[in-house]
């Protein structure tokens, strides 16, 4: 057997147990807070992120924004094997190896380990510069953004003497795959009067950069970086469209994010993951004061190639404003493929006088499993 590939083979599969997140996953702590909503309610700030169109949809007083940074990360670890692994490692290291005491100590936590869930960290950064104007409004952003799933391979148990645990331990090991992607592009946005209705439209060129990692370690080797030593990576040229339909407090959104398809592949196993094209529709009801919005995934995001950790969610959110000083948020998402926990999300703002906003998100979706996003950003 070859455990190279049947120990990755078994991570990507299994992460369909864990919470994944869609890629690409966007730090934004508002959208984060309004259970990840962005076609429609989604800032002129943060509109490369989830919306080219929106960008042109600014505030009269709006003349130029900084976001300076946006970053996010989300972990799950539902059976604490980091914890575990950390307490065999300093165990083996310091027990006697003839010792029957710490034999039986490092044995049981083997039997801890052994059929434990995946773990997941995704993480998250961005920054962007929008300059809307009645002529053509641009939002130059980066972002990026890196998804790490591990498991474990305890080797079978043949008894609690010494020398047998020893041996258990040593061969036990555990697998990483990750991917991530860099991004930077100008988004360009105007609204557009057609038939009496008011339309804007975007486009976003963009140059993305795709890695993948794969490690296999003996988890008295083991370290959540060690996956950085396999990199395989390729450039693109890709691009967003976006439009939005505004009528009063009214909108309804559509976005195709990464129109042309990529795909990129793992140095061990050779498994392939796929950025497909994502299509996205929104609605929304959005005034000074509070803000609903509802986005529904109009098409799967397939990942690795295993419909296993296929992923399309329906997304609602909300904001209450005061008056652009505070504001609370709250959401929900759901993965219609039941390949994700459903999450329950949440956040605050504050933005003194309107000019520089601090927000903050975060998410629950069960036992060990978290997230966090924080936006500082200033308006002009």
């Amino acid at each position: 057997m070859d455990i190279k590939k049947t120990l990755l083979a078994t991570a990507i599969i299994a992460s369909s147990g864990a919470q994944v997140v869609a890629a690409p996953y966007v730090a934004d702590a508002r959208s984060n807070a309004m259970g990840n909503t962005g076609v429609v309610s989604a800032d002129f700030l943060t509109s490369a992120f989830h919306n080219p169109a929106l960008g042109a949809l600014y505030r009269e007083n709006d003349d130029v924004g900084l976001l300076i940074p946006a970053i996010g990360v989300n972990a799950r670890d539902s059976d604490e094997s980091l914890q575990t692994i950390d307490d065999m490692q300093k165990l083996y290291k310091n027990s006697n190896a003839t010792d029957p005491s710490d034999a039986t100590s490092l044995n049981n936590l083997l039997n801890q380990l052994e059929g434990n869930a995946p773990i997941n960290v995704t993480a998250g950064a961005g920054f962007a510069v929008a300059v809307p104007t009645e002529q053509v409004s641009l939002n130059f952003y980066a972002a990026g953004f890196t998804e790490v799933i591990a498991i474990t391979d305890v080797a079978a148990d043949n008894g609690n003497a010494p020398t047998d645990v020893q041996t258990r331990y040593e061969n036990t090991k555990v697998g990483m795959v990750a991917f991530g992607t860099y991004e930077y592009g100008l988004a360009l946005s105007k609204v557009v009067p057609i038939s009496g209705q008011n339309i804007a439209f975007g486009v976003t060129p963009k140059f993305q950069k795709l890695f993948t990692y794969s490690a296999i370690d003996k988890v008295n080797d083991f370290e959540m970086d060690n996956y950085k030593d396999s990199e395989v990576s390729k450039s693109a040229f890709n691009f967003d469209l976006g439009a939005a339909w505004v009528k009063g407090p009214y909108r309804a959104g559509l976005v195709i994010k990464d129109v042309l398809s990529q795909e990129i592949k793992t140095e061990i196993g050779g498994y392939t993951y796929k950025l497909n094209p994502q299509v996205k529709a929104g609605i929304g009801y959005v005034t000074e004061l509070i803000t609903a919005s509802f986005d529904l995934d109009l098409t799967k995001q397939e990942r690795f190639n295993t419909s296993l950790d296929d992923t399309q969610f329906a997304r609602i959110g909300v904001e209450g404003n005061a008056w652009n000083w505070a504001q609370l948020r709250a959401g929900y998402e759901i993965d219609m493929k039941n390949n994700v926990d459903n999450a329950f999300t949440f956040g605050i703002g504050i933005s003194p006088g309107d000019v520089v906003s601090v927000d903050l998100a975060g998410s629950y979706a069960g036992s060990n499993q978290f997230g966090g996003s924080l936006n500082v950003a200033v308006t002009f």
